[in-house]
């Protein structure tokens, strides 16, 4: 019997515990604040993620034995026959908080980011961004700070412009789930703020609320679910002062495996996307994806992409 009751206490002390990490986990996650850019990302995500319509895409990644690592990205767009891509290589000094990154483009633009995080302050990230194009000489710059806490994150980025630069600056808030956001550009040289942006959500573990206005003339929304370990689901609204047309639209996402997952998304405009993503091996991923027109479904018209991705 009293074998038993040990057991039985063993097990409710185990549940217990369990209990208590999963919601540690939870308000964890819940004091990860995102940034501005990053309020109803999950709601992004599954509408943009896993489709790539009217192009052949290849993206590969890959890091030297120094720590060097190198991102190569290319396109070929169906349509106009035209090729893009891109090179970026990034090299961490973890022990300073120091990244060095490089970026190249078709359109022979060049760019150098410099970034220090986590070392004058927790949760600080400095960053120099500057690009250069050879062909123009043009010279472009921003100051970048961001700094995050438990439930708050703010950052503002500043053109390195004399004639009069451009501030930008944004602030999230969190509070029990709950998220505010605002976002602001102010213009030195019309002294005029140019960008004037609010956002207010909610997000839990399994489902996520966005909603915005931007400049008190374009309002949207977003939720987000996730129904299952398989499925999830987004739906996004928008609407813009002055104009009857309301922009609806609803995605879904389904994992049929590990390595294999459909996508599909509609709007009030009829555009039916579709999607399928399969990782053939470790470090090599499949995406096809078609995007049709319901409205003219006998007229053609419709596009169709392809895309792989490597990482090594």
């Amino acid at each position: 019997m009293f074998i038993r009751v040990d057991r039985a206490s063993e097990n409710f002390n185990m549940r217990a515990i369990s209990a208590v990490e999963k919601l540690c986990e939870y308000q964890v996650d819940m004091c990860n604040t995102p940034t501005y850019c990053d309020l109803g990302k999950a709601a992004k995500d599954v509408f943009n993620k896993g489709y790539g319509f009217g192009m052949v895409k290849i993206d590969l990644k890959t890091k030297s034995c120094s720590g060097v690592e190198f991102s190569t990205s290319g396109h070929a767009y169906t349509d106009t026959g035209k090729a893009s891509g891109n090179l970026e290589t990034k090299y961490k000094i973890c022990n300073y908080g120091l990244t060095f990154t490089q970026k190249w483009n078709t359109d022979n633009t060049l760019g150098t980011e410099i970034s220090l995080e986590n070392k004058l302050a927790e949760g600080l990230k400095l960053t120099l961004d500057t690009i250069f194009v050879p062909n123009t000489g043009k010279k472009s710059g921003k100051l970048k700070a961001s700094y995050k806490r438990d439930c708050f994150s703010l950052g503002s980025n500043v053109d390195i412009d004399f004639s009069g630069p451009t501030i930008y600056g944004w602030a999230v808030l969190a509070f029990e789930g709950w998220l505010a956001g605002y976002q602001m550009s102010f213009d030195t040289a019309k002294s005029k703020l140019s960008q004037n942006n609010f956002a207010l959500g909610y997000k839990a573990a399994d489902f996520q609320l966005h909603t915005h206005v931007n400049d008190g003339t374009e309002f949207g929304g977003s939720i987000y679910q996730k129904v299952n370990e398989k499925i999830e689901t987004s739906i996004n609204l928008a609407w813009t002062a002055g104009s009857n047309n309301t922009r609806f639209g609803i995605a879904a996402k389904y994992k049929l495996d590990c390595r294999t997952s459909l996508s599909a998304k509609v709007n009030n405009a009829s555009l039916i996307g579709l999607g399928y993503t399969q990782t053939l091996r470790p470090g090599v991923k499949l995406t096809l994806s078609a995007l049709i027109d319901g409205k003219n479904f006998n007229a053609g018209g419709h596009k169709v992409g392809l895309g792989f991705e490597l990482e090594a």
